[in-house]
């Protein structure tokens, strides 16, 4: 068992060869920064100082040409082969409230939304302990590596697991979930993980933008404000291409209610469409009958639709960073 230092600060041990250095630091309660967790965003990044680290996946998108050249790893794409000492600046906000778990999930059931968006439903073994709006790491058959899904309901004692998930064309990971993956198989489970989940603290009220498969951490955090005995609102954007694209509506129907207010944004609607029109974040600025300031902000969708929300938010209305709650995946 290899012990790794972090300079200046904690130790923790790696106690399993096929776990991965940011996974090994969270399951021990250390707050090692990260997002995404399957080498795409690059939060993780850090300096080996000394000892000896192994790459899994060395052209990762999360690194820079300018950080390869500089001898920089990624945390949740690499694990030590000896003793180590790493350089990386640690925060209690990514200390995990849950530490993650490995454990084995049956597929219970599999329910198609849209024509490329299905429901899965999970059973886990020890219960469903997480915050909403986090995420867990599946392991599909065939692919290689993690693939990372939000969960889109409530935590409970039952071991129940539900994911919203878009196949991608030619994606071998969501590819083999709908395919190679029948009820009663068995798939590795990992989780949970991310520290974009609900604020149960935060008085504002609440903002949930939600772009593609991104609707299953945003109903997840609505469900939760929702079924809180807080009087505060929730004003949810389902962003979609076309009305076929749309599914956010139909789960969010039991939850209809004077705190909840919906508005579908279609980007490429037909002539049909009587409804909101553009890109989603452009609708958030027109739409929300407050200063932006006033409100706490979690959204999930694809890179540009993060970047132009980071852009409105932090760059043309000062809402503060704390405000704002994302975690980048590819």
């Amino acid at each position: 068992m290899h012990r790794v230092q972090i300079e200046g600060g904690e130790v923790f041990a790696f106690p399993s060869e096929e776990d991965t250095l940011l996974r090994a630091a969270l399951r021990a309660g250390v707050g090692l920064p990260h997002e995404c967790s399957v080498g795409g965003c690059g939060a993780c990044r850090f300096d080996l100082l000394d000892g000896e680290m192994e790459r899994f996946w060395p052209e990762a998108p999360g690194l820079s040409e300018r950080d390869r050249k500089r001898g920089k790893f990624l945390a949740c794409q690499s694990r030590p082969l000896s003793d180590c000492t790493v350089k990386l600046r640690c925060a209690d906000e990514y200390r995990p409230v849950i530490p993650p778990r490995q454990r084995t999930a049956l597929l219970e059931a599999r329910r198609m939304l849209t024509p490329d968006m299905a429901e899965f439903t999970l059973r886990v073994p020890g219960g469903a302990a997480f915050l909403p709006g986090q995420y867990a790491l599946l392991y599909p058959p065939g692919a290689t590596g993690a693939r990372a899904y939000s969960m889109s309901n409530l935590p409970n004692e039952d071991g129940i697991w539900q994911f919203i998930i878009r196949r991608v064309p030619n994606g071998r990971g969501s590819g083999a979930l709908f395919e190679a993956l029948a009820p009663g198989d068995t798939l590795p489970f990992d989780g949970p993980y991310g520290h974009a989940y609900l604020r149960e603290e935060a008085p504002r009220e609440i903002v949930c933008v939600a772009g593609g498969s991104g609707l299953a951490p945003m109903l997840g955090i609505a469900r939760a404000a929702l079924s809180a005995p807080s009087p505060r609102h929730v004003h949810f954007f389902d962003g979609a291409r076309t009305v076929r694209d749309l599914c956010g509506g139909d789960q969010l129907a039991g939850l209809a209610g004077p705190r909840l207010a919906y508005l579908p944004v279609l980007s490429a609607p037909d002539d049909s469409w009587t409804g909101t029109k553009g890109f989603v974040h452009e609708a958030v600025a027109r739409t929300l009958p407050a200063p932006l300031e006033q409100y706490e902000f979690y959204f999930a969708g694809p890179p540009p639709m993060i970047e132009a929300l980071q852009t409105l938010l932090m760059v043309q209305h000062r809402v503060s960073y704390s405000q704002i709650h994302f975690d980048r995946f590819l």
